[in-house]
């Protein structure tokens, strides 16, 4: 079963290293697209729909659960943890007979991206996952809530909680997560534009603060954890223009209840995408635009992974419209996965001030685009 899921995420990912070489595509360019008609884009906004949104959109050529998060343990020991979930669409849907007849046919594959950040330690652990959207091996559902790869899943309660298990490497979570704002759309109600042509761009939603509480094992010892999370749910068959290499992502939770996502696109000379964007969310939950000019954002700090290829590690995020000037900095320098795409995605401290004030928060930030290939040794 491994072996055949395996095979088709190789096919898979091998037709889109012959797309990427045949139109000078970067790598995840190419990952996160089709030129296939049949699938649709992303174009005009849309009526979104909650709870049924939360669920999956077949029809796309791929999407995202991507729930990242902020703990600690009663005895004051700090943790953070990425659990993604993606689906990728082997070819369009299809309504064909012959091809619902058999419960391992699937034209879905799901992959899982699970890691622990151990800052005590100074750990970070990772785990990958994949298998066919057929025989309950993985899949999505709307009503129940419900997205699972094996033994990992997400899963919404009747009464609104949502309840996150998964583990690997020595390491477990079972957590439940309330939100506390209502979802934030991003971009022009929630149609997230990566470049100018049309249909690069996601439906793209945020829970930018959910309640997290329950429990994470970890070398056999049982931690009773709380603190916070972020939900990031995109869905498109075409994001990244060719000459997009990857993007910086931040997603910033602020001790005055605000909080503060932005993404950098970065072209292949270096500079920054005029589509990149941010939005800012209240403590009542609205929630504003952010264009990329009324963003600046500042290196401060670089880290040189032994694999190859150096990652930026600290940052001065200034908003001036917004009276917010940010230093972000990694609680730990190493936050590198080798998984199907090679990318930083890290827990991370913020300091600074809001209209004059001294702030401070926790948050994400996501880097991708600047190595690429296995670790040293595989």
């Amino acid at each position: 079963m491994r072996s055949n899921v395996l095979t088709m995420l190789c096919l898979l990912l091998l037709g889109l290293a012959g797309l990427a070489a045949a139109e000078e595509r970067s790598e995840l360019a190419a990952l996160l697209g089709s030129d296939d008609p049949r699938f649709p884009k992303a174009i005009a906004p849309r009526a979104f729909d909650f709870p049924e949104d939360h669920g999956p959109h077949l029809s796309y050529r791929n999407e995202w659960w991507y729930l990242t998060g902020n703990l600690d343990g009663r005895d004051g020991r700090r943790f953070g943890y990425e659990l993604t979930i993606f689906r990728f669409a082997l070819a369009p849907d299809s309504s064909d007979s012959t091809e619902s007849a058999s419960a391992w046919r699937s034209n879905q594959v799901y992959i899982g991206h699970l890691a622990l950040t151990d800052p005590d330690e100074e750990r970070f652990l990772v785990a990958e996952k994949f298998s066919r959207g057929a025989a309950g091996l993985a899949g999505a559902t709307a009503t129940p809530f419900r997205v699972w790869i094996d033994d990992w899943q997400i899963e919404g309660r009747d009464d609104g909680v949502w309840r996150l298990r998964a583990g690997d490497n020595g390491f477990s979570l079972d957590l439940e997560l309330e939100s506390l704002k209502p979802p934030v759309l991003n971009g022009v109600d929630g149609l997230s534009q990566k470049s100018d042509e049309p249909g690069n761009a996601s439906y793209y939603y945020s829970l930018t603060r959910l309640l997290t509480r329950g429990e994470l094992t970890l070398d056999g010892r049982r931690y009773p954890v709380s603190g916070a999370s972020w939900l990031d749910r995109e869905w498109s068959s075409s994001a990244l223009a060719a000459d997009q290499v990857g993007w910086d992502w931040f997603a910033l939770q602020l001790d005055n209840n605000y909080e503060l996502m932005f993404y950098s696109l970065r072209l292949r000379d270096g500079s920054q995408d005029p589509n990149s964007a941010g939005t800012l969310t209240a403590p009542d939950g609205t929630a504003r635009k952010i264009p990329a000019d009324a963003v600046t954002l500042d290196v401060l700090d670089t880290w040189q992974s032994p694999a190859g290829g150096r990652y930026p590690a600290r940052w001065r995020i200034t908003v001036p419209t917004e009276g917010i000037e940010l230093e972000v900095v990694p609680v730990l320098a190493d936050q590198e996965l080798f998984t199907t795409v090679r990318y930083w995605e890290g827990a991370v401290d913020v300091r600074g001030t809001a209209q004059g004030r001294p702030i401070s928060g926790r948050g994400y930030v996501e880097l991708t685009g600047y190595a690429e290939g296995p670790p040293p040794g595989r």
